[in-house]
């Protein structure tokens, strides 16, 4: 027979084995049992947790449990012991069921809460505003303000800028929920500077005179779309600068309207007679600011203007562009393009171009007034 010790021995040991069950059991569930809100949760009732550089993980797994995605911090705890790994901060998005090995995964990953803002080629600032609004990140008037109000960004390009127009660089940018309008232009000003060195467009080196090259690129922006005739539009638009020629782009009109809150989408009389310095039909020389944030090939185009004798360009029937060195060959490609659309002729006076698309669109062009028309606008 077993001595009362052995007896008492045993005992214990099977206490401890059926504690350790236990625990085994608690911990199991507590890592491996999914929680959270129910699966299709929407954004607006999802559970956002943000961490803050700098957190410890025994105060992440406070919140964590506190915000109801884990079962215990304690399992959390365990798992930094068992598998490592930095813990990344940022605001996390939880809208289905998860498990806390899950959850540990996501957070050594990265894997934040982030929304997407595409900025296309040749947006302007309402545009740009717009965006941020339809993506849920402010209002617009907000983003407007900071567009006009954070112009000590560029400063060293563009030292008499009133804005921030020509400067936010077209992309993909991933904001989190608690991003500032400050904060996002500074996000796309940066992008502008880092494809700009790339290009040699800086302030102080071979960019000398940055601000002239990013108004030309915006024009160049909204009067094309075929990547190929970029070069050749800018060296038109050079071509007629160096002659004192206005640049008549309808694409400047429209913005000049667009300042003052009257484009009706559409181009009147009224305003091409528009004082506005943004008029060039009424004015020599490059508007004072650009009309458009431009893309990569737009800029480069700016850099790189085509040497040629051409003072105008039309659209033909496909939407490329026929270039012509006198008002007289403009005038024949005019009415081939007349004639291709179905438009009465009238008289077309001396302007860089004569076609003019549909807001926001890159499709066919088409004329809008008798005089003549520009390019893309926006």
């Amino acid at each position: 027979m077993r001595s009362v010790n052995e007896r008492q021995g045993l005992k214990f040991f099977a206490t401890i084995l059926l504690l350790a069950m236990v625990v085994g059991a608690v911990a199991a569930w507590a890592i491996y049992v999914p929680m959270g809100p129910a699966a299709g949760t929407s954004d607006e009732a999802a559970t956002y947790v943000d961490i803050a550089p700098g957190t410890g993980t025994a105060t992440i797994a406070t919140q964590l449990e506190e915000a109801g995605v884990l079962r215990s911090r304690f399992a959390f705890d365990l798992l930094r012991e068992v598998k490592g790994g930095k813990l990344i901060a940022g605001e996390y998005r939880f809208n289905r069921p998860a498990t806390a090995l899950e959850v540990y995964a996501r957070m050594v990953q990265g894997d934040v809460y982030t929304i997407p803002v595409t900025i296309p080629e040749g947006y302007n600032i309402f545009e740009i505003a717009q965006a941020v609004e339809a993506a849920g990140l402010g209002p617009r008037q907000a983003m407007l303000d900071a567009e006009r109000s954070q112009t000590s960004l560029i400063r060293d390009l563009a030292p008499n800028a009133s804005s921030l127009e020509g400067y936010l660089f077209p992309s993909t940018y991933l904001f989190n929920r608690h991003s500032t309008p400050e904060q996002m232009v500074a996000a796309m000003v940066k992008r502008f500077r880092q494809v700009a060195a790339q290009l040699g467009l800086t302030a102080g080196g071979s960019g000398e005179g940055v601000s002239q090259r990013v108004i030309l690129a915006s024009l160049v922006e909204k009067e094309v779309s075929q990547d190929a005739e970029r070069s050749l539009v800018a060296g038109v638009f050079a071509n007629r600068l160096a002659q004192g020629m206005p640049l008549a782009t309808d694409p400047s009109v429209i913005y000049a309207a667009q300042l003052d809150g009257r484009y009706r989408g559409t181009i009147y009389a009224s305003d091409l007679a528009d004082p506005s310095p943004y008029n060039t039909y009424r004015h020599a020389g490059l508007p004072p600011g650009p009309i458009c944030s431009p893309g990569v090939a737009a800029l480069k185009a700016a850099l790189t203007p085509a040497r040629t004798d051409y003072l105008y360009f039309v659209a033909d029937a496909a939407g490329h562009s026929r270039f012509s060195a006198t008002l007289k060959e403009h005038s024949q490609q005019v009415e081939v393009y007349r004639r291709a659309v179905h438009q009465p002729s009238g008289s077309l006076p001396q302007s860089a171009s004569a076609q003019h698309k549909s807001a926001h669109a890159r499709g066919p062009h088409r004329p809008v007034h008798a005089h003549s028309a520009g390019g893309k606008s926006g």
